[in-house]
């Protein structure tokens, strides 16, 4: 009998560049149906408490695609912009929160005997923001 492989491996990378600017528009044209329709009531709050409110929503439009991307899905097969959730741990450092279809697709994903993680990064330099994420799946500690 082979022992289960318990490396560390990448799952899935996916990436984005969002056009601030072509975000500011959206909010101003459809306001409250594209920030209900696309971010989580947590994401419109730490959204709307930032000085550059625009900026915020487009780093997280762009992590949500990066995500769907590092899913291997794209947003297609079921995937719904609220099921990619980002927040922030206590330093700050921003993560994904998934649910849905995307938690289920990441479970799929995800070998037997480990768990996964995903990495994110985030970075705006007007009239741009990037998102990059990793999903990893990590070995859990034998039993």
């Amino acid at each position: 009998m082979t022992p289960p492989d318990r490396s560390a491996r990448i799952l899935g990378i996916g990436t984005d560049l969002a056009n601030i600017a072509r975000i500011a528009a959206t909010l101003a044209r459809f306001g409250d149906r594209f920030r209900n329709r696309v971010f989580t009531p947590l994401e419109q709050a730490k959204a709307e408490r930032r000085k550059d409110v625009a900026g915020t929503y487009a780093k997280r439009w762009a992590a949500k695609e990066a995500c769907s991307k590092a899913l291997g899905t794209g947003l297609r097969m079921g995937i719904a912009w609220r099921d990619m959730e980002v927040v922030n741990l206590r330093s700050g450092q921003p993560a994904m929160r998934l649910t849905g279809w995307a938690a289920e697709r990441l479970a799929a994903l995800t070998p037997p005997g480990h768990a996964a993680v995903i990495h994110v990064s985030l970075t705006d330099d007007h009239p741009w923001a990037q998102a990059f994420v990793v999903i990893e799946a990590r070995p859990l500690p034998p039993p």
